[in-house]
């Protein structure tokens, strides 16, 4: 028995960034600036944080692993083999991927291109 392969399975996709959930949190935190300080201070520093990330990390869905790749060194490998699910946490405005492994669990944010990522993980990780 032989089982298909999803087209364009085989290829190298590397996701596009998206500066979505950094900006809405960093300009989101400017109403709590004259309210509460110390969060919009917070809200601000993590909506940095993760424009830092947005910049500076790329997904790349090979044949066979998702690779976190940081100028284009590969940091971590996470194979399909070893996935047992995923999902992607709130459609309308998709915000954050969950995906376990055997074993370990892992939530990434989404500052990567949603649509594309939906499309190579149906692709690669096919759900039950």
């Amino acid at each position: 028995m032989t089982t298909a392969t999803p087209i364009g399975s085989q290829q190298t996709v590397e996701l596009a960034p998206s500066y979505t959930i950094p900006l809405v949190l960093v300009l989101g935190a400017i109403p709590f600036l004259v309210v509460l300080p110390w969060l919009s201070l917070a809200i601000a520093v993590f909506g940095l944080f993760l424009l830092f990330q947005t910049v500076t990390l790329r997904l790349k869905f090979t044949p066979t692993a998702l690779e976190v790749c940081r100028s284009q060194k590969v940091i971590r490998n996470f194979p399909y083999s070893e996935w047992q699910n995923w999902r992607i946490f709130w459609q309308p405005v998709p915000i954050l991927l969950y995906f376990k492994e055997i074993k370990s669990i892992h939530f990434v944010p989404i500052i990567f291109d949603p649509k594309m990522l939906q499309t190579c993980l149906e692709q690669r990780c096919p759900r039950n």
